[in-house]
């Protein structure tokens, strides 16, 4: 349901796309490697006397609810009748119904015994409606298979045995279009992007190996979706079908059009020519100083040496973030140190919030804030979009090229939300361009409405929505969809009904089973409400109990004083779980995990378990996760900051690097545009009463939908409800 990649995920969505890490190739140079071309793989024709399929596999039918199944089921029989060719032949029947007073969703599965459908690009079978009892005008299909586990061979010995159902699954998915005439259905599997595990740096060299260890192959008919509540499709012949044509992989890249040089510079002579291009650059690797011993002095340090990277680590010409820099090893530009000059939209609207922030603390006056905040903006105008209206989700800050295919909800989001600050900081020089950018793009463009979530995104070269949405309510994207809301570009059922509190008992793979998981309402929206419980605290999950999922909304969104009964409170007790899992659970003598660089390298989540519904690993501390919490905790904050600095070499000419292996001590000497936005606009909020949410809040749209902070409280006991239907 999230993506770490952003961050998964997408993916679930991570900011540091491995696309961005790997010399730039174009497309037909990295078609999916397959073997030689193979006959087709038939997984089920129906012909037996049951439905066991020809991969030796079990299949059935299925009920989202099963105290429902006079209402909601699909019967699932063999029958003889004309088939694709004309001729008699045997095919699965199914008989479905969703007409039910509840959400309702069913269908039929067939198990692929870990299939390696690598020699495979398309799914083929034929498909027919019953035109005398009626059909569905459209289904869905989904592929799936256990999301792979790249633990090492000793982690997996030391582990204890998972249960079965507990393996968390992947899934690719297509719609599918009926007749009442047999159709053969040709589905490429290059679009059913959710096979892809983004985080392993293997599926970005071939991405065909996202076609292997396949599980299950289901039908669903969706409540929501179908055109007829009831009715009889048929289907025949199902088989993985190799065509020679695999067609354009997620992982693709843009073609570039421009040279960054005139002749091709490498390793520290290439680094350099960056450093040109920028403000300037750091000369310590280690920096140890006395802090000040008053609190609020000290924070101040600390922001006055943050904002030193969003002063200096910006392209010069076009006014862009870097997304991440390595400092050096001896010294701070040497062969050890790396330059990423690219960005992500996230980036650029976090840096617009630095530089108010950065004005805010006087840092730097209201002429040159503005001035940078223009040529930002002008450069946005001149850049790439998508025909959207959204920009893509990568740029080259050197060329301003675009350098991904992919438009992002939740990295749209951030933009724009970063434009209303600036906007509002500085209404009389900005309003003007800034309306121009916040204007061109309809956030309905990533609502999916049978689902009421928002998908992670659109791959421009595949022409399709990501497999995948953002569907647990206590997560980053809550941003985006309060944008989305407060625009009227999103129905308010959607902040209710579409986004998950907490996940049904049964899903055996989450961290805790849900307690008081009853309908609850709010707004005249009812939905499944419900919270965990760990160590006396009630709390809604987030989907990996980091702090970056839990948090950065807050540098928006009004949260703790709109919703003391609900997010605030929320908020509040994920802080409390950081600290006393880290300290008293792990006996680690510093906290605060979330997503970040890895000391060791790359990138990874890190989370308190118990606090995700899925829950990331610990091990890893990152200074953004504990700046997050200032406003919840700022004396555990402060006294963890100073531990920091304490028992490692963690701070830099920009403050701090970006994480620390707790274990061992080994610092990544990293600055990360995100995390140390975070840390900067965080400290603004505390240190000049949520100076940032202010500016954002005194957008009229986004003072609109205030009520859907105010009025919902995650704990207060529901008086008895019967669910109505949406």
């Amino acid at each position: 349901m999230m993506l770490s990649i952003k961050r998964a995920v997408a993916g679930l969505l991570l900011f540091i796309s491995p696309v961005l890490l790997m010399p730039v190739q174009a497309a037909e140079e990295r078609q999916l490697a397959v073997q030689a071309p193979s006959p087709d793989a038939v997984v089920a024709d129906f012909e037996g006397e049951d439905l066991m399929n020809k991969l030796g596999g079990e299949s059935g039918s299925w009920n989202m609810d099963t105290t429902d199944e006079n209402n909601s089921y699909t019967d699932a029989d063999l029958v003889e009748v004309p088939g694709p060719d004309g001729k008699p032949a045997k095919v699965l029947r199914l008989t479905y119904s969703v007409e039910s007073e509840v959400p309702s969703q069913n269908g039929f599965w067939t198990k692929l015994m870990g299939l390696d459908a690598t020699p495979y690009d398309h799914l083929y079978f034929d498909v027919k409606g019953d035109e005398a009892k009626g059909f569905t005008t459209i289904f869905k299909v989904e592929i799936k298979k256990p999301k792979p586990d790249h633990r090492t061979p000793e982690e997996k010995a030391s582990a204890q045995p998972v249960d079965p159902s507990a393996v968390e699954k992947i899934k690719g998915s297509f719609k599918v279009p009926v007749t009442g005439q047999w159709e053969t259905v040709k589905i490429p599997l290059n679009k059913m992007t959710g096979l892809m595990d983004f985080g392993d740096p293997e599926a970005w060299k071939n991405p065909a190996i996202a076609r292997r260890d396949l599980d299950e192959l289901v039908i669903v008919f969706q409540d929501r979706m179908v055109s007829a509540k009831t009715g009889v499709i048929y289907l025949d012949n199902i088989r993985f079908v190799h065509t020679d044509n695999p067609g354009p992989t997620p992982v693709d890249f843009p073609p570039r059009k421009r040279e960054k040089t005139e002749t091709r510079l490498e390793g520290l002579e290439f680094q350099q020519f960056l450093v040109k291009r920028l403000g300037g650059f750091a000369t310590h690797t280690v920096i140890k100083k006395e802090f000040p011993a008053d609190d609020r002095t000290f924070l101040q340090e600390i922001a006055r040496d943050t904002w030193k990277f969003f002063d200096e680590i910006v392209d010069k010409e076009h006014g862009l973030p870097l997304d991440t820099i390595q400092v050096g090893e001896k010294e701070a530009l040497d062969d050890k140190a790396w330059i990423g000059d690219y960005t992500n939209v996230t980036n650029i609207g976090v840096y617009l919030m630095c530089l108010v922030s950065g004005y805010d603390l006087g840092f730097i006056t209201r002429e040159e804030t503005v001035r940078r905040i223009q040529q930002t903006f002008t450069t946005l105008e001149k850049l790439e979009y998508h025909e959207s209206g959204f920009p893509y989700n990568y740029y080259d800050t050197t060329t301003a090229e675009r350098t991904s295919y992919f438009v992002s909800l939740v990295d749209s989001g951030w933009l724009v939300a970063g434009m209303y600050v600036a906007k509002n900081a500085f209404p009389e020089e900005l309003s003007e361009q800034a309306e121009r950018l916040i204007k061109r793009g309809n956030f309905n463009f990533f609502y999916d409405p049978v689902e009421m979530q928002m998908f992670h995104g659109f791959y421009e070269n595949l022409q399709v929505a990501s497999d995948y949405h953002y569907g647990v309510f206590y997560t980053e994207p809550r941003a985006s969809s309060y944008i989305a809301i407060a625009r009227g570009e999103v129905p308010e059922e959607h902040w209710f009904e579409g986004m998950i509190r907490t996940f049904p008992a049964e899903f055996g793979w989450q961290q805790m089973k849900p307690l008081a998981r009853v309908p609850r309402t709010t707004l005249d929206h009812t939905y499944m409400g419900g919270y965990y419980r760990w160590k006396n605290l009630k709390y809604l999950p987030s989907w990996g109990g980091s702090a970056f999922e839990a948090l950065m909304p807050t540098l928006i969104l009004n949260e703790k004083e709109l919703a003391p009964q609900g997010l605030g409170l929320n908020n509040k007790r994920h802080v409390q779980g950081q600290i006393r899992y880290a300290l008293k659970e792990l006996k680690q003598p510093v906290w605060g995990m979330s997503p970040s660089s890895v000391p060791e390298g790359g990138y990874s989540e890190f989370g308190a378990a118990p606090f995700g519904s899925k829950g990331y690993k610990p091990g890893v501390v990152t200074p953004h996760a504990s700046v997050l919490a200032l406003e919840y905790a700022p004396k555990s904050v402060i006294k963890n900051l100073r531990k920091l600095l304490e028992l490692y070499d963690i701070y830099g000419d920009y403050g701090f690097y970006d994480a620390v292996t707790v274990e061992t001590g080994l610092v990544a000497r990293k600055y990360l545009s995100l995390d140390q936005g975070m840390i900067f606009v965080a400290l603004n909020n505390y240190l000049n009463q949520g100076a940032i949410r202010k500016r954002f809040h005194a957008e009229p749209a986004m003072k609109s939908v205030e009520k859907l902070l105010t009025e919902e409280k995650f704990f207060q006991e529901p008086p008895d409800a019967v669910y109505q239907r949406p």
